[in-house]
């Protein structure tokens, strides 16, 4: 595994709550820089809370300097104006990245509770369960937008270093997984 580190701000896009979670990897590590969530009033102009999502997004690139940024694609629904705004939302986050010159990486919800959690369709208490035993924490987020942005994050990490998707290695159960991955056991 690379030893050098490496920093991935991962994003819940939204127009009322968009979460925000940072990785540190540092060689086989994983660590919390920071997880949150960005709330917007909804008493505000939809572009005013546009903007706000770009300020925040340009602030944590520059404060944390992110070498990789990884956003949860919006999933689809049956209300079209709904969709409309957090496409719109996913964009200005996407875009801020693109300008500071950083690679993105879109992911769908149930990409990313797969890779965390083995399950597409688990729910968001267990998703933030298993982050808690990946990456060590024990403090309750204030909204789970904050944990679903951190494991976009770890769901990036775990994908591009071919952890999930390794089709070198064909798995048959957990005992050969354990036997041709010693690495991963704590």
């Amino acid at each position: 595994m690379n030893t050098n580190s490496k920093i991935i701000l991962g994003i819940d896009p939204g127009t009322l709550f968009m979460g925000f979670g940072i990785i540190k990897i540092t060689g086989s590590g994983m660590s919390l820089i920071i997880m949150d969530v960005l709330k917007l009033s909804p008493k505000k102009d939809a572009y005013e809370r546009l903007q706000m999502i770009h300020k925040k997004v340009c602030e944590l690139l520059s404060t944390h300097s992110p070498n990789e940024f990884a956003i949860e694609a919006p999933f689809f629904g049956k209300n079209v104006q709904s969709m409309l705004k957090l496409g719109r939302a996913q964009g200005v986050a996407i875009a801020a990245a693109m300008q500071a010159g950083i690679p993105v990486t879109e992911y769908s919800p149930r990409k990313v509770k797969q890779s965390i959690t083995g399950n597409g369709n688990a729910d968001k208490l267990q998703v933030l369960k298993m982050l808690q035993r990946l990456i060590v924490f024990e403090e309750n987020p204030k909204s789970f937008d904050a944990t679903d942005a951190l494991a976009v994050a770890v769901c990036h990490h775990f994908q591009g270093n071919g952890l999930l998707n390794n089709s070198s290695k064909k798995i048959n159960g957990w005992k050969d997984f354990l036997v041709k991955n010693p690495e991963r056991v704590k």
